[in-house]
């Protein structure tokens, strides 16, 4: 599978450069999200721009970036969702489950908008100890 990772200060970047993510690819995306999870980065952005298509794998593999990053107040959006694969998230109704943005720049202002919300919710939790 060939990707690329930007980690950035916040979040890390992951863009899968495959044009279909099915049975062949998504153990390979899962492995890959958790290894960067394991590494410490709680937030992660997955850039579907070049993904065009998506099987039953692939969006199980998009549930386990979901559930894994999701714990312990961490992150997992996903960006740049193609067409044909939006359909496929709104027919299996996972565009309610998972966190869909537009592009990077929405994705950037979303980690920055849930490091303020959790910054306030630790500062509202110190003051009541």
């Amino acid at each position: 599978m060939k990707y690329s990772i930007d980690k950035k200060e916040q979040y890390v970047i992951f863009t899968p450069m495959e044009e279909k993510l099915d049975s062949t690819l998504a153990p390979k995306l899962k492995s890959e999200l958790l290894t960067v999870h394991a590494e410490g980065y709680e937030k992660l952005v997955l850039d579907m721009s070049h993904v065009k298509y998506v099987d039953s794998s692939g969006l199980s593999a998009l549930l386990v970036g979901d559930r894994e990053y999701g714990n312990n107040g961490g992150l997992f959006l996903i960006s740049g969702v193609q067409d044909h694969v939006l359909k496929l998230l709104k027919i299996s109704m996972l565009d309610k489950k998972l966190n869909l943005v537009n592009d990077l720049e929405e994705a950037g202002e979303a980690v920055f908008m849930h490091e303020i919300e959790n910054g306030a919710v630790e500062e509202d939790e110190e003051e009541e100890d």
